[in-house]
Parts: structure tokens; C-alpha cells; sequence
């Protein structure tokens, strides 16, 4: 019933691919995906890492998801901690995993874990 690939969406402001494409693709070393055309007129950009698809799209008014957050379970937390830079929060208090959140360039909240 269900596949690999689990889909998040996220939402971004107008006009900034390009910040995304440095964060997904340059700091968490995602792979960018072809949106439809259809869809790629909306602007927006969609990643795929690790069984996970994750789509951001255009919104407007923007308002950053502060609260709700995807989890991204990764094999080598502290180098993630270490590409994803200085906005790194340390919450170990998860049974059975590391964790650190984090946001985007947008400010969507990010959860990273490492089972232990």
C-alpha cells in the first residue's frame, strides 16, 4: 500500500529557489527533482534524499512552519549538524535516537535524527 518514498511539503516565499538549492542540495546534499511543468510555473522547488521527497512550495502570504516540522532520520548526525551551520539546537531527550532541530533559509523548523 505504501512506497519508500515519503513526501513532505513545506512552504517558501516567491523568488528563492536559489536559497533553497544551496540549502537542500549544497548543505544536506539532497538531489532537486523535476517538477512538472504545470507545476514548475508556480515556482517552488522539490528534493529527494534518503526515501524522502520533500516539496516546497510558493505561498503568499509566507509564514514559516515554527511548530510542525518534518523528521529526517540521517546516518551521520554530527556532520549534518556540521553542514547545516549555526542553527543547530540539541534536544537528546527522544528515547532511542540523537536529535538536533534546525531551520531552513525560510525558517521551517527541521528535525534531524540518528537512532542510537
Amino acid at each position: 500500500m505504501f512506497t519508500d518514498i515519503h513526501h513532505v511539503q513545506l512552504a517558501m516565499p516567491a523568488g528563492r529557489e536559489d536559497e533553497a538549492r544551496a540549502f537542500f542540495v549544497g548543505a544536506l546534499g539532497m538531489t532537486e527533482i523535476e517538477k512538472p511543468p504545470v507545476l514548475a510555473a508556480r515556482g517552488g522547488a522539490w528534493f529527494r534524499g534518503g526515501g524522502v521527497e520533500l516539496h516546497l512550495g510558493v505561498e503568499e502570504p509566507f509564514a514559516p512552519a515554527r511548530k510542525a516540522h518534518p523528521g529526517l532520520v540521517v546516518d551521520d548526525i554530527a556532520e549534518v549538524a556540521r553542514r547545516v551551520g549555526q542553527d543547530v539546537t540539541w534536544d537528546d531527550d527522544f528515547p532511542g535516537f540523537r536529535r538536533f532541530y534546525a531551520h531552513d533559509p525560510f525558517g521551517n523548523r527541521l528535525e534531524f535524527l540518528q537512532p542510537r
